[in-house]
C-alpha cells in the first residue's frame, strides 16, 4: 500500500507541476504580447537586458540635448530679431546721416538730426539690454543684468560677460548660445576701434553743437555707419550659421534615436508572430496535458488502486 501510495503520489504531483509550468509560459508569452516586451526581467536575457540599459541610458541623455537644443534656438532666434531691428535702426541712422552731411543743410535741420540720432541711440541702448528666454539682457552674454549702462557723461558702457556661453548638443558639440555686445557693436575705422554706440553720441553731439566742422563729422559718422551695418551683418550671418548647425544636429539625433528605438525594438522587443505561434503551441500542449491527466487519473488501475 505504501508503495502504491507514492507511485499515485508521484504521478498527480508531476502531472500538477506539468501543467503549472505550462500554464506559467502561456502567461508569460501572453504578458509579452501585452507589453510588447519580451524582456521584464535581466534574468530573461542579461545581454539583452545590458543593452537595452544602454540604449535607455542614451534616450535620456538625448532629451537633455533636445533641450539645450530648444533652448540655444529660442536664444539666437531672439538675437537675429534683435538684429534685424538694429539693422533698420543703422539704416535710418545713415539715411539721417547723409542729409546731416549735405553742405545745403541748415544748422538747425542738422541740430534737429542729431536729436533723431541721439532719440535712435536710446532705443539701441534698450535694445542691447532686452531680455532672452532667461530674462538675461540679450547682448549681455551670461550676465544677470544689463549689457550696458550710461556713465554720467552719456557714454555707453559694456557691464556684460566677456562670452554668451555654450550648450551641449550631443556627441561632444556645442552651440554658442547667443552674441555679446561688443561682438555686435565694435568695429574699427580706418584701423582705429570704436563701437557704434560711442560713434552715434560724437555724431550726435557734433551735430546739435554746429560749427564749421559739422559737415565732416557727418561725413565720418557716416563712414562708421557703413562699418557699423557691415558689423550687424557679420553678427546676422553667425547667428544664422548657428541655427543652421542646430538644425543638422537636430536632424542627426533624430536619426540616432530612430536607429535606438530599432535596435530597443529587436533586442528586446515582442515578435509577434513568432510569440503568437508559441503561445497557440503552449496552449494546445495545455490542454492536451490537461485532457491526458483526466482520462488517466478516471482509469480502472487508479480506481483499483485507491
Amino acid at each position: 500500500m505504501p508503495i502504491v501510495s507514492t507511485s499515485t503520489s508521484a504521478f498527480y504531483d508531476r502531472s500538477t507541476m506539468d501543467i503549472a509550468d505550462l500554464r506559467k509560459r502561456a502567461e508569460g508569452l501572453q504578458a509579452d504580447l501585452s507589453r510588447g516586451q519580451r524582456i521584464s526581467r535581466s534574468s530573461d536575457d542579461p545581454v539583452g537586458a545590458s543593452r537595452l540599459r544602454q540604449l535607455q541610458r542614451a534616450d535620456s541623455l538625448s532629451q537633455i540635448d533636445v533641450a539645450n537644443a530648444a533652448k540655444a534656438t529660442a536664444d539666437l532666434q531672439l538675437t537675429d530679431g534683435a538684429l534685424g531691428s538694429l539693422a533698420d535702426y543703422v539704416i535710418r541712422l545713415k539715411e539721417l546721416t547723409t542729409q546731416a552731411a549735405n553742405g545745403t543743410m541748415t544748422a538747425a535741420t542738422r541740430s534737429g538730426i542729431g536729436t533723431e540720432i541721439e532719440a535712435i541711440r536710446k532705443n539701441i541702448i534698450q535694445l542691447a539690454n532686452s531680455r532672452d528666454a532667461a530674462g538675461n539682457a540679450l547682448f549681455g552674454g551670461q550676465s544677470a543684468g544689463d549689457a550696458y549702462t550710461v556713465d554720467a557723461s552719456g557714454n555707453a558702457v559694456y557691464i556684460g560677460t566677456a562670452t554668451a556661453g555654450d550648450l551641449p548638443l550631443g556627441d561632444g558639440q556645442n552651440v554658442t548660445r547667443a552674441l555679446t555686445g561688443p561682438e555686435v557693436f565694435n568695429f574699427s575705422v580706418n584701423g582705429n576701434p570704436t563701437n557704434l554706440l560711442d560713434a552715434l553720441k560724437t555724431l550726435a553731439d557734433a551735430l546739435k553743437a554746429g560749427g564749421a566742422g559739422v559737415q565732416q563729422a557727418a561725413q565720418d559718422g557716416l563712414a562708421a555707419l557703413n562699418q557699423g551695418l557691415d558689423a550687424v551683418t557679420t553678427a546676422q550671418t553667425v547667428v544664422g550659421s548657428r541655427l543652421s548647425w542646430i538644425d543638422l544636429t537636430t536632424e542627426r539625433r533624430t536619426n540616432l534615436g530612430e536607429l535606438r528605438a530599432s535596435e530597443e525594438s529587436e533586442v528586446g522587443g515582442t515578435d509577434i508572430a513568432a510569440t503568437v505561434a508559441k503561445l497557440q503551441e503552449t496552449m494546445t500542449v495545455l490542454e492536451a496535458s490537461q485532457a491526458s491527466f483526466t482520462k488517466l487519473a478516471g482509469l480502472s488501475l487508479f480506481q483499483l488502486l485507491r
